[in-house]
This record gives structure tokens, C-alpha cells and sequence, in this order.
């Protein structure tokens, strides 16, 4: 089904080469439905590679999907030309009279700051505390889920002694969860972060619950007991080459860095990664859409509670 993006969005080439079905604006305005309203908070610097990725994943759903982009505006992205900010990003006050059936909140390369030293932390906040009154079921990833653990509910992160890097197996502690139908008994997410959140410090807020790990990476995703947020610690979206960027860019800065766990052929950094989590990536975004956000979403959004 068709996802609903501007047509001169750099990513609308891309998704169409891989022949993904995206819907012009010219052709979407003749079609007598509403469309799922999705919001993206992009707090990644490389914005044009994180959009196409998530709308990559988005693709596959039941309804046409029309996507808002959202950006700090107390943060100055010094990794994307300020056209395509202007022309593609809205800024919060140009959104927060809107409503939206989800929401998805990017992690965020900031993770050796405390979330209060964050530059644009105030407005982050603002923005979380807006989701809870116009947003019908939103999707944190990475830092973006760090961030809203500590915002709503207290929970710290933790730094970690050595960086999580690379692809590691999970498993669902409630497999019958319509978020994880369709996947495997072990499914692979790509991980690249130095901190982590805590087992018991979710377990002392009775409103969260745990609902997948893994054994090498830790907790994975977290969610409401309502479902209505999503905390999710890995990168399902990423592409097959991410890690080895990442890799490689550190290697030139001269950093310390390991190759990533369970990525390249033999832990051979000169041989093309394999990607062991495309399906499972697939299959979790769009749970997410379809039993989280399309069944359960009100058809008048100005009846979000």
C-alpha cells in the first residue's frame, strides 16, 4: 500500500527504484479516505538517510499514510542543507495544533551528555509532553526511547564500559504480542550505543513492562500498558551498510573502535556485511502501524484522549 510523502523529497526516488509503492501528493488528493497521520521527529544529523530508512519501513500498511516531518529548531543541523530543512521539516509550533494517529522519535548521537545539557532538551520535552494529548501511540527509538523513559518516568541510563556495536539475536518475552507476529523465535537488530537502561528500574514503574531482550545486548523493547508508547534500544531500520560507516568512519578519525559483533563474514571488515535482520525489521513496523496505530487509532482524530 501507498506511502504519501512530498514528491521532490530526496527519498522518493530511492523508495521508487526499489519499487516501493509511493504515492504522489497529485494523486493521493483524488483518493476518498483518510490517511494514517504520521509524524517523525528526526533528531539524527544524517536526516536524509534516517527518513528514507524509516520510510523505507513504513511502506508496507494497510492505508495510505501521509508523514510530517519535525525538527528542533533550537538545534543548528550542521550534516543537511538547510534547504531541505525548510522545504521538507516543520518546526513544533507549525505542528502542535495538529493531531496524529503516531508519532516516531529518532534516537540521537548525544548520548555522553546528560539529557539535560542536550541543546535542545527544552524543546524535546515540550514536544513529549504534547504527545500524550496528540498522539495516539508513539515510537521511540534508541536515544529518542532513552530520553522518553527519563522525561516520563524517571528512569536513568547508564553508561556502558564498552559500546554495544553490531547485530545481536533477541527474543520476545511475550512472542503472542501483535508486534512480534510473523517473527522468529531469535531475531536480529542491529545495536550502536554506549549506554543502556536497567531491568529493575522499568520493573519499578508498574505502568512499563518488558517485552523482548537479548542476552548480549540487553533490553530491547519496553512499551505502556496501554500501548500507546513504544521504547525500543536497537536500530531495526538501519541499512546493510550502517555499521560499516559508522566502522570505517571511526577507523579514519583514528578512534578505538571494535568490528561489529556478528556483521561482517568472519569479523572480515573488507568483506560486505550480511544483513540478518531486513525481515524481522519489516515485520515489526509494520505490527506497529497496523495493531497499534490503524486498529486502534479513533477515525476523528480530534477525538484523541
Amino acid at each position: 500500500m501507498p506511502i504519501r510523502i512530498p514528491d521532490s523529497l530526496p527519498a522518493t526516488a530511492i523508495l521508487e527504484s526499489e519499487n516501493i509503492f509511493v504515492m504522489t501528493e497529485r494523486r493521493a488528493i483524488h483518493q476518498d479516505i483518510r490517511p494514517l497521520r504520521l509524524l517523525l521527529l528526526n533528531l539524527m544529523p544524517t536526516k536524509i538517510v534516517t527518513e528514507t530508512q524509516l520510510m523505507r519501513k513504513l511502506s508496507n500498511t494497510p492505508l495510505q499514510i501521509e508523514i510530517d516531518l519535525l525538527r528542533t529548531i533550537s538545534h543548528d543541523s550542521k550534516n543537511v542543507d538547510l534547504s531541505h530543512l525548510e522545504s521538507f521539516y516543520r518546526s513544533f509550533d507549525e505542528v502542535r495544533n495538529r493531531r496524529y494517529d503516531g508519532m516516531i522519535i529518532t534516537g540521537a548521537p548525544v548520548e555522553h551528555l546528560d539529557f539535560e545539557s542536550v541543546d535542545y532538551w527544552p524543546e524535546l520535552c515540550r514536544i513529549m509532553d504534547w504527545t500524550q494529548t496528540n498522539v495516539h501511540c508513539t515510537l521511540h527509538i534508541c536515544w529518542g526511547a532513552q530520553a522518553a523513559l527519563y522525561y516520563h518516568y524517571g528512569i536513568p541510563k547508564h553508561r556502558l564500559e564498552e559500546k554495544i556495536f553490531g547485530v545481536f539475536p533477541h527474543e520476545a518475552l511475550k512472542p503472542n504480542s501483535p508486534i512480534f507476529r510473523g517473527l522468529d523465535d531469535v531475531f536480529y537488530v542491529p545495536h550502536s550505543r554506549f549506554t543502556e537502561v536497567h531491568a529493575e528500574d522499568i520493573a519499578a514503574v508498574p505502568e512499563l513492562e518488558i517485552i523482548a531482550v537479548s542476552k548480549e545486548s540487553g533490553i530491547f523493547a519496553v512499551k505502556t500498558e496501554d500501548s500507546r508508547r513504544f521504547f525500543i534500544m536497537g536500530h531495526p531500520e538501519y541499512d546493510a551498510d550502517t555499521l560499516a560507516r559508522e566502522y570505517w568512519r571511526d577507523i579514519e578519525r583514528g578512534k578505538k573502535i571494535a568490528v561489529p559483533t556478528n556483521y561482517f563474514p568472519n569479523d572480515d571488515p573488507s568483506l560486505p556485511p550480511v544483513v540478518t535482520w531486513r525481515s524481522a525489521a519489516q515485520l515489526f513496523y509494520t505490527n506497529w502501524l497496523n495493531y497499534y496505530v490503524y486498529q486502534t487509532t479513533p477515525y476523528d482524530l480530534e477525538k484523541l484522549t
